[in-house]
């Protein structure tokens, strides 16, 4: 179990969520849909601007992905991962896009200088929430897989 945070001000933008508060369970959940994202016995419960999200999911990268998505809304400061998976594997790092950030600076920040080239397998790794490489956003928080 652990507590990630995000800025609650940016993201994707969910009927009845605010910056000051976070949309229903129901909205959140409709949002993973989108993603074609879910994990047996899901539930998703919203105090403010925490959500926290349990169920078992298929693995560390799909259970990553469900709290990403939830945390990339308006209105959502901290998503508490309590999933478990069924086929556990190394966590990937949780990186905050800033300002004059591309997929690129970020793959040589995380795998070196030189590896610029391997941010498609950050943008494979946040699929389907990112549907182009040039469409990050400050504040967006993305997984960084590692390297084979």
């Amino acid at each position: 179990m652990s507590v990630f945070s995000f800025i609650k001000d940016v993201g994707e933008k969910l009927f009845g969520a605010s910056p000051a508060k976070a949309a229903t369970a129901d909205e959140l959940k409709k949002e993973l849909d989108k993603h074609n994202l879910s994990a047996d016995g899901l539930n998703i419960s919203v105090d403010n601007d925490k959500v926290t999200v349990s169920g078992q999911a298929l693995s560390t990268e799909q259970a990553e992905k469900i709290v990403l998505a939830l945390g990339n809304t308006v209105g959502v400061a901290a998503v508490e991962n309590q999933l478990s998976v069924a086929q556990a594997a190394p966590e990937a790092i949780m990186y905050t896009v800033v300002k004059g950030d591309t997929l690129w600076k970020i793959a040589e920040t995380n795998y070196g200088k030189g590896n610029g080239a391997k941010y498609d397998k950050i943008f494979e790794a946040n699929k389907p929430m990112l549907t182009h490489p040039d469409k990050i956003y400050p504040g967006q928080v993305l997984r960084i897989p590692a390297l084979a």
